[in-house]
C-alpha cells in the first residue's frame, strides 16, 4: 500500500498540488413540478393539435351519427412534457350536454389520431383524451356573482 509521498514519482510536490482539478460542489437536482409552466415546444405542439382537431370537427367526416351532427369546437389542448398524452377541452357552444358526446369522441379517437398523423410532422402522435371545457361556465358564474347587489355594494365600499 502506498502512502503519501511513497514510491517513484509520487513525491509531494507543492507545484503539482496547484494543478490538480478542483472538486466542484454537487449541484442540487431539479425537481420537476407538476404545476410547472409548459415549454415553448409543448405550447407549439398543443396549438398544432388544436388546429388539426378543429379542422376535423369542421369537416364533419365522422361515421358516428352522434358526432356527425354535433357542433364541436376545441378551446384548448394541453400536452404532457413527454409529448405522449394530449387532453383536448371541448366546449359545446350554447349547450351543456358535452358529457354525452365524450363516449362518441372516445370511439373516434383512433381515427382522429390517424388524421393527426397525416397532418403533423411528429415522431409519435400523442394519445388523445377529451374533457368538457368548464371555463365558460365558470366565467358566467363569476359574472353573475359580480352582478349581485350585495357584491356590487361591497366593491363600491372598498374603493
Amino acid at each position: 500500500m502506498l502512502r503519501d509521498g511513497d514510491g517513484p514519482g509520487l513525491s509531494k510536490d507543492p507545484r503539482r498540488e496547484s494543478r490538480e482539478p478542483r472538486e466542484s460542489p454537487p449541484r442540487p437536482k431539479k425537481k420537476k413540478s407538476q404545476n410547472a409552466a409548459p415549454t415553448q415546444r409543448q405550447l407549439r405542439v398543443a396549438e398544432e393539435i388544436r388546429h388539426v382537431l378543429a379542422g376535423i370537427f369542421a369537416r364533419r367526416e365522422f361515421r358516428d351519427p352522434d358526432l356527425a351532427v354535433a357542433d364541436i369546437t376545441v378551446s384548448e389542448v394541453r400536452i404532457g412534457p413527454d409529448l405522449k398524452h394530449a387532453t383536448a377541452f371541448i366546449p359545446r357552444l350554447g349547450r351543456t350536454d358535452v358529457a354525452a358526446l365524450l363516449p362518441a369522441l372516445r370511439r373516434a379517437t383512433p381515427w382522429m389520431r390517424q388524421q393527426m398523423g397525416l397532418a403533423l410532422t411528429l415522431r409519435r402522435i400523442p394519445e388523445l383524451s377529451f374533457l368538457p371545457d368548464q371555463a365558460l361556465d365558470y366565467a358566467t358564474k363569476i359574472n353573475l356573482l359580480m352582478q349581485k347587489p350585495e357584491v356590487a355594494r361591497d366593491l363600491k365600499s372598498g374603493d
